[in-house]
């Protein structure tokens, strides 16, 4: 039977499939009551067990997040069933694999309106309930990709591009009015999700996220771990840190590197699986769970999100080291004298 104790309500949209699927299994973990949005059936039904067989209390409403209505609804349904919305995870995100100039336009609208506007819709759903309380956390899923597009996803990129400029505008606004609510981005790396079974491409090879891979756990813990103690950015593996300091410091090799590299990246000619109609208008029926047909090539850690969640300790450790080291060299210059 699922837990009555509870760390508060949070709210995963995109949460059935991927990055959202691990993310709603990882907040129940730690004890948080979590609902779901999202379209497909399937999916609510399997992630709601997964959340009840940890021991929360798990709740789902189909709903398109590009539907601002919709979602303003869903929030009141799951106060209703749930209580006060204490954290809102925007996750929801869909796209295309194609040139822009190949890329339909209705396709590259449906792409921005779920990827940006649902996380505007989103946020404003949960800042409606936050901001009156005067408590509440929103994080936004944001990408590698938001700080340096690449070819093929142009309506993606552009997408988590606007996401980083919207919730700077927000949190300024918040700071203003002095609103103890808190809304982070944490920005991912490539992940081993179903996004790459059913995402609409216009190439013959399966797509892939460009490597190094990781799987969706690796994650789903830096969004716990950020639930548990907000920071206002967070930059997810290795990669998305090399990506965001060579943008920063190196933009011109990166122009030519991610032209060079990230083209062929995104296309996997070695892996034959068959690929799922594409989600972009419609759910896919069934369950899909969490990870991607890339298990073999995923990794399931990463060093740098290890030293973010166990940076107090680390700190503490370089400090007591640097005056170990202060010490010795002290008694050293003592005994020379």
């Amino acid at each position: 039977m699922p837990s009555t104790s509870s760390r508060g309500v949070a709210v995963v949209t995109g949460g059935t499939a991927g990055l959202g699927r691990a993310t709603a299994r990882e907040l129940a973990g730690r004890g948080w009551n979590v609902a779901v949005l999202a379209r497909g059936q399937d999916g609510i039904d399997g992630t709601v067990a997964d959340i009840e067989k940890i021991g929360q209390r798990g709740y789902g409403v189909s709903v398109d997040v590009a539907d601002a209505t919709a979602v303003e609804a869903a929030a009141e349904e799951i106060e209703r069933e749930l209580g006060p919305i204490d954290l809102w995870v925007n996750n929801a995100m869909t796209g295309t694999i194609s040139e822009f100039l190949d890329t339909d336009r209705a396709d590259f609208e449906r792409a921005t309106a779920v990827t940006y506007f649902g996380v505007v819709n989103g946020t404003r759903a949960a800042l409606r309930r936050m901001v009156p309380r005067q408590r509440g956390q929103v994080i936004q899923i944001g990408s590698a990709l938001a700080h340096r597009g690449i070819p093929l996803q142009s309506a993606y990129c552009g997408a988590k591009h606007a996401i980083h400029g919207f919730t700077d505008s927000v949190v300024a606004e918040l700071t203003h009015g002095k609103v103890p609510v808190a809304v982070s981005i944490v920005d991912m790396p490539a992940l081993n999700t179903v996004q790459f079974g059913w995402v609409k491409s216009t190439f013959s090879d399966h797509p892939q996220p460009v490597p190094p891979i990781y799987q969706p756990e690796v994650g789903a813990r830096a969004i716990a771990d950020v639930a548990d103690t907000p920071r206002r950015r967070t930059w997810v593996g290795e990669s998305t840190v090399g990506l965001v300091l060579g943008t920063r410091f190196a933009g011109r090799f990166m122009d030519w590197y991610l032209a060079k590299n990230a083209y062929e990246g995104q296309l996997a000619p070695d892996h034959h699986e068959p690929m799922m109609a594409p989600n972009l208008y419609e759910p896919v029926p069934g369950d899909h769970g969490a990870h991607g047909v890339f298990s073999a090539e995923a990794r399931g850690g990463s060093v740098q999100t290890w030293a973010i969640r166990h940076r107090r300790a680390l700190s503490v450790t370089g400090a007591a080291a640097a005056a170990l080291g202060a010490a010795t060299g002290w008694r050293v210059l003592a005994a020379r004298r």
